[in-house]
């Protein structure tokens, strides 16, 4: 079996990787509009740049990992072993905790090879802002941080032409996956909140990350436009990820909400993968048949298709765990 390392050389020099495995059943119409339904709604046309490649995906990957290395960095830096064995964690937990900042760094070395063995200079690393104050702030955001890691794989994979690279970007989103199913697990959650995980947009990908960026240098992106902040004011926000009920009532705001009329809860179980209910006076509910991670953003229109387009979202989005 090719190793990692051999696969992405085979990508740099514009190999093919053929899979011998036999061909798999068709995914079933519901399956295949919530797939369909992330790739439409990332349209270059409204914040994306023109002509987004193989290669500038791998680079958006890149600058997410980095963020990631340099959180666990700065906080395993900041607080000793002490500090989250008074949050319950075991040793054991604790060694389990540490061990994800190493498979972050391995994952940036091996998008960075990948890139550069491509011909094209690989990004460099912002300046971040995690705002963090204990351990247990630190691990509250690291459950955001891989949660958002995961979603932005699987709404990054439509848009993937070759399969070679597709290979090692679902060789990455797994160990996310296990990262945040850890994570989860150690702050007394549900390991599996629900049946599907959640794809994510890259502009709402980044409008996430955005908040922990306080500077890059030059070249460092892909030139992305964020989608403007969206705040909560009732239910009161605390840290980590929100927890509401579906029949419950948000009251958000933003600065770009002239125009809304109404509230998108993407959830990876929805035909679409969206639900919308109207946003009148400053709120919304949370619609029914939800479970688990959602993201919810402000739009100007509400598809029957179930699909949230870059050009109708407003604002957004943020995460909240639906019960």
């Amino acid at each position: 079996m090719p190793s990692l390392k051999q696969i992405l050389g085979a990508v740099a020099v514009g190999l093919t990787v053929v899979s011998g495995a036999p061909a798999q059943p068709k995914l079933s119409t519901r399956a295949l509009n919530a797939y369909n339904g992330v790739q439409a709604r990332q349209n270059p046309a409204t914040g994306l740049p023109d002509g987004l490649t193989d290669i500038d995906i791998l680079q958006f990957a890149l600058t997410l990992e980095f963020l990631e290395t340099e959180f666990y960095r700065a906080g395993f830096a900041m607080f000793p072993d002490s500090d989250f064995a008074a949050l319950g964690l075991q040793p054991a937990d604790i060694t389990n905790l540490k061990s994800i900042q190493g498979t972050e760094a391995t994952h940036v070395t091996t998008l960075m090879s990948a890139v550069a063995g491509a011909g094209t200079q690989p990004v460099a690393p912002c300046q971040y802002k995690f705002g963090f104050t204990n351990a247990a702030g630190m691990v509250a955001t690291a459950s955001i941080l891989e949660n958002v890691g995961v979603s932005a794989y699987l709404g990054a994979a439509p848009l993937v032409k070759t399969p070679s690279i597709l290979g090692v970007a679902a060789s990455i989103v797994t160990v996310e996956s296990r990262h945040q199913t850890f994570i989860r697990v150690a702050s007394k959650a549900a390991a599996i909140p629900s049946a599907f995980d959640t794809p994510l947009g890259i502009r709402n990908v980044f409008t996430l990350a955005a908040g922990f960026i306080q500077s890059c240098p030059a070249g460092s992106n892909l030139a992305i436009t964020p989608f403007p902040a969206l705040t909560m004011s009732s239910p009161a926000a605390g840290n980590g990820t929100m927890t509401v009920a579906a029949g419950q009532n948000l009251a958000l705001a933003s600065t770009a909400g002239t125009g809304a009329t109404s509230c998108a809860f993407s959830n990876g179980g929805l035909p679409g993968g969206t639900a919308f209910t109207p946003f009148t006076n400053g709120a919304c509910t949370v619609p029914q048949g939800l479970a688990g991670l959602t993201y919810v953003n402000l739009a100007n229109a509400s598809p029957a298709t179930g699909v949230l387009t870059d050009s109708i979202t407003l604002a957004g989005p943020m995460l909240m765990q639906v019960s």
